[in-house]
């Protein structure tokens, strides 16, 4: 009997069309995962609780202040739908790496941009502690 691997789905919430497509095509290439995007926050939530996502991938751009993120991490954390789902943030700063306290909120990890998508699949693999 042989053993069937289980496909990731993950949820990209990018604002920029250039990375999302990129990661999006990196991610199912490379790592051979299944990839939902958005580029809309409230989209995204919808779809987290519509779907069943493994995983979101949430940008944190200059254009969303931190209560706005804490308020979106904060909505899915609360959402018996939503609040098992690891999430890990892209940034294109550093200053998103307090975990003690993100973790409570669902952040599993921080990957800033710009990344090398060579490695991406296993660094997303790694945050998740999946194979891949």
């Amino acid at each position: 009997m042989s053993v069937v691997k289980t496909r990731h789905i993950l949820l990209i919430i990018e604002n920029e069309n250039s990375i999302r497509e990129v990661t999006q095509l990196c991610l199912e290439t490379i790592a051979g995962w299944e990839i939902i995007t958005t580029d809309l926050v409230s989209e995204g939530i919808a779809i987290a609780a519509s779907k069943k996502v493994d995983a979101i991938l949430l940008d944190l751009n200059e254009m969303i202040s931190d209560r706005e993120w804490q308020d979106i991490l904060q909505h899915l954390h609360n959402d018996p739908i939503t609040q098992q789902i690891p999430v890990i943030l892209l940034t294109s700063t550093e200053q998103h790496k307090d975990l003690p306290e993100l973790t409570q909120l669902g952040v599993t990890g921080t990957i800033v941009k710009p990344f090398n998508l060579l490695t991406l699949g296993s660094r997303v693999a790694n945050a998740l502690k999946w194979e891949c």
